[in-house]
């Protein structure tokens, strides 16, 4: 399976299990496309009892555990800390899934939901952040990754704007 095959299953299945997300980092900028290459899925989920519920058994029945575990534990996700306010670097039977409680502090799902469209294949309806909140948050980040990826995020927005003008 391809990068992108993984990245529309672990999407696709994430959506048929009800899990409410956002896609935020650059897997959001090439589903909007832009030209560019990412080995993960970033989401940041509704952090309701529910939809935690509904996340935590979805990411167990895939074999999550915290990829950056420097002693390989290969330690699950918890309830609680999906709950909480941080990020989860999970390896999946599917792919690598960051789940970021917050995109940044205060910046939960709630909070970002206004800057994000909805895609729809025809059998998958996925939220994902929407270029202008994407292009903020990486100048704000301001890795050296996120500064690099900048100017085609800016691109791919220009050249968006540009044909809806026609």
């Amino acid at each position: 399976m391809s990068a992108d095959e993984s990245t529309g299953f672990l999407l696709q299945s994430l959506t048929e299990a009800g899990i409410e997300f956002i896609v935020v980092g650059m897997t959001a900028g090439v589903l909007l496309g832009v030209p560019a290459v990412t080995q993960d899925v970033d989401i940041v989920h509704r952090r309701t009892a529910d939809n935690v519920e509904r996340l935590l058994h979805w990411l167990l029945s895939h074999n999550a555990y915290h990829r950056l575990d420097l002693a390989g534990r290969r330690l699950p996700p918890t309830r609680e800390a999906l709950l909480g306010t941080g990020h989860l670097n999970l390896q999946t039977d599917i792919g690598m899934l960051d789940v970021l409680c917050e995109l940044s502090a205060g910046a939960g799902y709630e909070q970002l939901v206004a800057d994000s469209v909805l895609l729809d294949d025809g059998s998958t309806r996925i939220r994902v952040l929407d270029l202008p909140r994407l292009i903020a948050e990486k100048t704000r980040v301001g890795r050296p990754k996120d500064r690099a990826i900048l100017p085609l995020l800016i691109a791919t927005l220009d050249e968006q704007k540009r044909l809806r003008d026609r």
